[in-house]
């Protein structure tokens, strides 16, 4: 049989045969890019909030216990009296947001344009306060609510749903946080399509990477294109580094781990009276936890305050200048901060913890010549630790410090930090989506007039997430 060549002015006309496919094509990449310039304004407005924070210690250091728990109880009331969708992270929103029982009426409970902007200032706002939570989270969240925006302007036959509005959004909001467009569509991959039906996650996958990658280069107009971390170098390395690495490994996966379980058995409820507490007197509730970080911020020189990006670029840089116990002290801070009730992430406080986690065991081993090496480990392994989400940290590690040459290190310790987390906890982000699903309440064909009409009281703070 004879083959036939394409008849390529043919296949170009029926290309351009429906203008209207081509127009919600545009409409979807014009809302990428507005959605990675909102990442990039969320950006700037938490670098100021912090900014603003360290301007207020450095001036009256006693004021940060008057300043944090004042901020705290006003961003919880605030989040638990007009946005409960926007406590916590944000991505076991989205997550619930895709999940096939939520009923397309009440999406809107975990993801919309209004949540999107709630998102960006109250995050902000716990920058303000020097809490220690992280910027990324909610970026996912915020993004994805900018594109769900898309489906009023788009066509009935356009094939575009709001599954795949919802997954490059999320994915989105990855690639221009942390400026690596493959971890957003490795995060998307991993974590958005998971469960999803294929008609689902491959129906238009070319136009959602094409988001995906256009949000990122938003961030790269404006930022321009560097590595998030700089650029580490490392000798080279050798099988003296098999027993640091599995250290690392280890301490990682341990650790990872157990946040991972506080953060879901803290949100959820436990019958203690921490948590009967929390339930019954939330804005006191909340008052505590921001004099607690206050306090653990005084005990490490400041040092916890915020996402801990500064501090691991130094640690990168082979100039740490942190307390001895500033691991322990940056994890308590970050349990404390996300169980408050406030909406901020911990990407960043995880890739801090375990940057100082890689560069305990260096001095402790003696490899410090290494520490760059096992500090970019420690960040991979804490990262997949915590989340659960081993790709995705990995490939985010490899992009923010440039560290091609340690593709399967990072891999590996990415993995097997995630199998030792799986020993004490479920994977974070479904945990907190199911604890998200509970918001929707008994299923009906009319969207509810108040979402979650117990979160004034504080009652509903088991359905928040981190």
């Amino acid at each position: 049989m004879k083959h036939q060549e394409p008849d390529f002015l043919h296949n170009l006309r029926a290309e351009f045969a429906d203008w209207r496919l081509w127009f919600d094509r545009a409409i979807v990449l014009a809302y990428a890019a507005a959605a990675g310039l909102f990442i990039v304004g969320f950006t700037m407005l938490t670098e100021a909030a912090l900014h603003r924070f360290k301007h207020v210690e450095a001036w009256q250091p006693w004021m940060v216990f008057l300043w944090t728990p004042a901020w705290v109880v006003a961003l919880v009331w605030i989040t638990q009296r007009f946005f409960p969708g926007a406590a916590g992270s944000g991505i076991p929103q989205v997550m619930a947001a895709l999940d096939p029982a939520t009923p397309q009426s009440q999406r809107g409970l975990f993801v919309s344009l209004k949540l999107s902007c709630a998102k960006i200032v109250l995050t902000s706002g716990g920058m303000l306060a020097g809490l220690s939570i992280g910027r990324e989270g909610p970026s996912v969240q915020a993004a994805a609510g900018v594109m769900l925006h898309a489906r009023r302007w788009l066509s009935p036959r356009s094939g575009i749903g709001d599954h795949g509005l919802l997954v490059a959004g999320g994915a989105a909001g990855i690639a221009a946080a942390f400026n690596a467009p493959l971890a957003g569509v490795v995060f998307a991959i991993e974590q958005l399509t998971r469960g999803m039906e294929p008609s689902h996650s491959g129906r238009n996958s070319g136009l959602i990477i094409g988001a995906i990658v256009l949000a990122g280069l938003m961030a790269v107009s404006v930022f321009g294109n560097f590595t998030y971390f700089g650029v580490i170098r490392v000798p080279r390395l050798d099988w003296s580094l098999l027993g640091p690495g599995l250290l690392v490994v280890l301490a990682c996966g341990l650790l990872g781990g157990l946040l991972a379980r506080l953060l879901v058995a803290s949100i959820a409820g436990l019958p203690d009276r921490y948590s009967d507490y929390r339930r019954r007197h939330p804005f006191r509730f909340a008052a505590a936890c921001g004099l607690v970080v206050a306090l653990i911020g005084w005990a490490a020189d400041g040092t916890t305050y915020g996402g801990g990006d500064e501090h691991t670029r130094r640690m990168l840089a082979g100039d740490p200048g942190l307390p001895e116990l500033y691991v322990p002290l940056k994890f308590l801070a970050t349990w404390v901060s996300s169980w408050s009730g406030v909406p901020g992430g911990v990407f960043a406080p995880s890739l801090s913890i375990g940057g100082g986690l890689g560069n305990d065991v260096a001095q402790l081993t003696g490899h410090a010549e290494h520490a760059p090496a096992l500090i970019a480990m420690g960040m991979a392994g804490f990262l997949a630790a915590a989340t659960q989400a081993p790709l995705t940290a990995f490939i985010i590690v490899m992009e923010m410090v440039d560290g091609h040459a340690m593709v399967l290190s990072l891999m590996s310790v990415a993995m097997l930090s995630s199998l030792v987390s799986r020993l004490l906890s479920r994977p974070l982000y479904s945990a907190m989506a199911e604890l998200q699903m509970l918001r929707l309440g008994p299923v009906s064909s009319e969207p509810p007039a108040q979402p979650a009409p117990q979160a004034e009281d504080g009652s509903a703070a088991s359905a928040t997430t981190r």
